[in-house]
């Protein structure tokens, strides 16, 4: 039996790239979420591909982090009749 990690920091070093995740993290006056492809983590930072940009954070400010599903598909264009 394997032992899952404790800590959401230990979640992240121990995912693979690749990987979608949601990481809540602190920032000035309160919590942000960075969801997304997990591009990288080493022992003090990790990089998450959001729809905007590529997300930097630091392993000491996330709170909480966890896999998640594929995103939904796209919904077609709506058309007008």
């Amino acid at each position: 039996m394997s032992s899952s990690p404790t800590s959401p920091q230990e979640f992240l070093v121990a995912a693979r790239p690749g990987t979608r995740v949601v990481v809540r993290y602190r920032i000035d006056g309160g919590v942000t979420d960075a969801l997304g492809e997990l591009l990288s983590c080493t022992g003090t930072e990790c990089v998450v591909r959001t729809r905007r940009s590529d997300v930097v954070v630091p392993l000491v400010e996330v709170a909480a982090a966890k896999a998640v599903p594929p995103p939904p598909p796209r919904r077609a264009p709506r058309t007008v009749s």
